[in-house]
């Protein structure tokens, strides 16, 4: 995948954070954004104890774990507050924003539109520099979940930081030594 800018996430609702998460605001941090549903079966036995491995194996580094419930199906069974207790119960505490619904009664959420998503759960990461490097839709395997999160991490140390927006990333301009 060639890197290009994240969309921007569009979100109801945050959980498990003061304030609401953004890209810009992580800027400078590699991202692992886990889409999941709460009655997904391979996001509950998979995908959400997978992204809790990585908040606790990769703790103290400049890494983010971030939620995304995503609703495309059984909508009125996952309101706010099953979901307030799903987390509760299965211990999550990395910061879980909610999809915005689609829009005209669309149901396929903004964010997993904006995304192209396949469905939940799906693993994105994101570098510090705020560009999406990989989404994969399913369970991802652990030891390739890591390599990759290693490197993005690796990069980030090595690389100056790049100006992202919708039009593209660009290096800062750096002065001339003359």
């Amino acid at each position: 995948m060639l890197p290009r800018p994240a969309p921007a996430w569009q979100t109801t609702t945050w959980l498990n954070t003061p304030e609401p998460l953004t890209l810009e605001r992580l800027r400078g941090k590699v991202i692992l954004l886990h889409a999941f549903q709460m009655l997904c079966p391979g996001c509950v036995a998979r995908g959400i104890p997978q992204a809790q491995r990585v908040a606790e194996v990769f703790a103290g580094a400049p890494l983010v774990v971030v939620g995304l419930h995503t609703v495309f199906e059984h909508h009125e069974a996952m309101k706010l507050e099953s979901l307030r207790a799903f987390l509760h119960e299965y211990r999550v505490k990395f910061p879980v924003g909610v999809d915005a619904p689609g829009e005209g009664g669309d149901p396929i959420p903004r964010t997993m539109s904006a995304y192209a998503m396949r469905g939940t759960p799906t693993t994105v990461l994101i570098d510090a520099q705020g560009r999406l490097r990989r989404q994969v839709f399913g369970v991802h395997d652990d030891l390739q979940l890591g390599a990759e999160i290693q490197t993005l991490l690796l990069e980030a140390q090595s690389q100056p930081a790049e100006a992202c927006d919708d039009g593209g990333c660009a290096l800062p301009l750096v002065a001339s030594r003359d």
